[in-house]
């Protein structure tokens, strides 16, 4: 078991930043990848961005990319994500997860642990 819990998120305006983290706790020497999700109402979750728990490749999707930046500090077991450029699309519920399972990174089905959400809301 993986337990996850995640700060940050709130409100803040279109251009500006925020950032989120998650805490993992619980047999995380088992985790490959930890990701980030997010739903806005109405929509379906979507992949926003991940890491191998164990290495420094990062994977991002194209709406996020080169705006996000995760983040780990292994030491801490803790897992961030700096979101900079803040659109009002991005605003959304964020959730954390981990997958124990393999080195998938995108399919939400592969990841069996999940944070409590936070919601981000960027204003225009």
């Amino acid at each position: 078991q993986v337990q996850l819990v995640q700060s940050g998120g709130g409100l803040v305006q279109a251009g500006g930043s925020l950032r989120l983290s998650c805490a993992a706790s619980g047999r995380t020497a088992s985790t490959y990848v930890m990701g980030w999700f997010r739903q806005a109402p109405g929509k379906e979750r979507e992949f926003v961005a991940a890491s191998l728990w164990r290495g420094g490749t990062t994977y991002y999707a194209d709406s996020v990319r080169g705006r996000f930046t995760i983040s780990r500090d292994n030491a801490k077991s803790t897992v961030y994500l700096q979101m900079n450029s803040l659109k009002p699309e991005d605003t959304a519920v964020y959730y954390c997860a981990a997958n124990s399972a393999g080195w998938r990174t995108r399919e939400i089905a592969d990841y069996a642990y999940w944070g409590q959400g936070t919601q981000v809301t960027v204003s225009s």
